[in-house]
């Protein structure tokens, strides 16, 4: 994932971004919320991680101005305020999620991993996918590829979609156990792989370019 850390507190904020980056993600990290509205309202990012307390723009007035300019990349408040009037004040000015400080790596990982599989409202409501040539049909439960019809199966329709909707990111493995397949544990089996190796051989071999990405060491996305 691609993820902004927005912290002022250096210390606070090497933890973070050094704990984050073992795990794999580009960590970009910021600590003025106005330096920070600039960055998220130009590129794009699978999740927030914003303190309260930043000098020139507090992070409440910082989240308040990019749901204003329609940014609704998922943010995760992460603060000493810890207070319950305090923490619906950071819910209601459009942060997706609520963390008080101190706080437990594992903790701050999970809650990010989770808000990058939810989708903005917006994305949720569209009914045609696209990447590149290849157009689903989410009504019609219908996909096609430079006009040619494509016949999927139920779980390989569901992984496309689960790819198209999340064009140009990275979806690991464990992302697309939980979200297609339902699975919140590792089963130790190769599922995954073969669904989108199947998929593969219908979307892609038959065409001139792959849409379907290998990230070595992460996983998979379309691109388009």
């Amino acid at each position: 994932m691609r993820l902004l850390v927005v912290e002022d507190d250096r210390t606070t904020a090497d933890f973070i971004v050094r704990g984050l980056t073992e795990e794999g993600h580009a960590v970009d990290r910021l600590a003025s919320g106005r330096d920070a509205l600039a960055e998220a309202t130009r590129t794009s990012y699978d999740v927030l991680v914003v303190d309260r307390m930043l000098p020139d723009l507090d992070g409440l007035s910082l989240v308040k101005a990019l749901r204003a300019a329609r940014v609704a990349t998922p943010v995760l408040f992460l603060t000493a305020m810890g207070g319950i009037d305090e923490r619906i004040e950071g819910l209601r000015a459009g942060g997706d999620d609520y963390l008080t400080k101190p706080f437990a790596f594992g903790e701050l990982s999970a809650r990010i991993a989770a808000l990058a599989r939810r989708l903005p409202l917006s994305e949720e409501a569209e009914t045609v996918l696209r990447a590149g040539d290849l157009e689903m049909d989410l009504v019609r439960r219908r996909v096609t590829r430079a006009g040619q019809e494509i016949d999927l199966l139920p779980r390989e329709f569901a992984l496309l979609e689960h790819l198209l909707r999340r064009k140009g990111r990275v979806q690991t493995r464990t992302m697309l156990l939980e979200a297609v397949w339902n699975i919140h544990f590792d089963p130790q089996t190769n599922v995954v792989e073969t669904h989108v190796s199947r998929l593969r051989a219908k979307v892609d071999r038959p065409f001139d370019r792959d849409l379907i990405v290998t990230v070595r060491g992460a996983g998979y996305r379309i691109d388009g």
